[in-house]
């Protein structure tokens, strides 16, 4: 049935071709798995897609503060509470100020933090049931309707902003209890409301010390319907087999979101782009072979392939490789004036 008033809707139709969509990777796991040096890794490499800046939204009491060393990032601190319209505030905060890729840890703030949305339902039930427990059950269901439609109003503003967002959640262990059976282990599932993780274009499980290697497969049913492996990047993540998240898979995620090609899988023997030119520069026996080694060097920084220490790095090579090569034309020039 129409509604009232309804007028008849035309459409069009034209060939499918990928052009940028946002991307959202899921990292999640328990303390200590190595969640938010895994999503900053990830997202300084999408940052060679992007350019701009990396903004971390901190709900964790400062302690993405502890990885300033190691990454480049602008650092939101995010206290209480924590509704789905506040994080949407920060989040916009950050691109108003320039982010093009974000980390947010933890998005399980959203759901069991203060002022998120199971409080917030909880307070919705005292509300309606005007705090009579035999009225409870009754505004369950009801009660849902404020914070859910808050996290639906957070989810779609989230996905039109022109962004890449890594999102970490904390992990529990979780059982599914059926009456009259023993409790069924779903494994390590992420704290966060569905229709938020459902969203995801990617996500990876990091077990207890995992270090940031991942798991992509698991034999738990539970895990396994959260894991996001999609067919997209499933070369990549096979290429990438045992080794912890990382730059190289940022930047493909990354690549693939603009609208270049598949991320495609970059076997883990191939060299990187420093390591590529320093084996150029080694081995160049002539100006000629440096200048192209150079070439090769500023294509790669344009690409931003190169990160600060391997670019100071290539530049000593460089610098010490010229040196060598003018020695050794020089000595050459001498050997040949010198009277037989």
């Amino acid at each position: 049935m129409s509604p009232p008033n309804a007028r008849p809707r035309t459409f069009e139709d034209k060939p499918a071709v990928l052009t940028s969509v946002p991307l959202w990777v899921g990292v999640y796991g328990a303390t200590g798995s190595g969640k938010t040096y895994s999503a900053l890794r990830l997202a300084t490499g999408m940052q060679r897609v992007t350019g701009g800046e990396i903004f971390m939204v901190d709900t964790e009491a400062r302690r993405g503060l502890h990885y300033a060393r190691d990454f480049k990032f602008r650092h939101v601190e995010f206290g209480s509470p924590f509704s789905p319209l506040d994080y949407l505030a920060a989040v916009e905060h950050c691109v108003d100020k320039g982010a093009r890729v974000l980390v947010i840890d933890s998005m399980s703030h959203e759901h069991e933090g203060p002022g998120g949305v199971l409080e917030w339902h909880g307070a919705e039930v005292e509300r309606l049931s005007r705090g009579d427990a035999s009225k409870a059950d009754k505004v369950k269901m009801l009660a849902w309707q404020a914070p859910k439609s808050a996290r639906r109003r957070m989810i779609n503003s989230l996905l039109q902003l022109p962004i890449n967002i890594v999102f970490c959640f904390r992990a529990k262990e979780k059982l599914k209890i059926i009456p009259g059976r023993p409790p069924e282990p779903l494994g390590f599932m992420p704290i966060a409301g569905e229709e938020l993780a459902y969203e995801m274009t990617a996500t990876a499980l990091l077990y207890p010390g995992a270090n940031g290697v991942p798991t992509w497969q698991s034999e738990e049913r539970g895990e396994n319907v959260m894991i996001k492996r999609p067919e997209q990047f499933r070369k990549l993540i096979a290429a990438q087999n045992n080794r912890p998240l990382n730059e190289d898979m940022g930047e493909a995620f990354a690549r693939w979101a603009a609208g270049e090609a598949p991320a495609g899988a970059t076997s883990p023997d191939e060299p990187s782009a420093a390591a590529r030119i320093l084996a150029a520069l080694t081995a160049a026996q002539t100006p000629e072979a440096i200048d192209a080694a150079v070439a090769d060097f500023d294509a790669a920084c344009k690409a931003r392939q190169i990160r600060r220490a391997e670019g100071e790095q290539i530049r000593l090579v460089i610098a010490s490789r010229r040196e060598a090569l003018t020695a050794t034309g020089q000595q050459a020039t001498t050997q040949e004036s010198e009277p037989q």
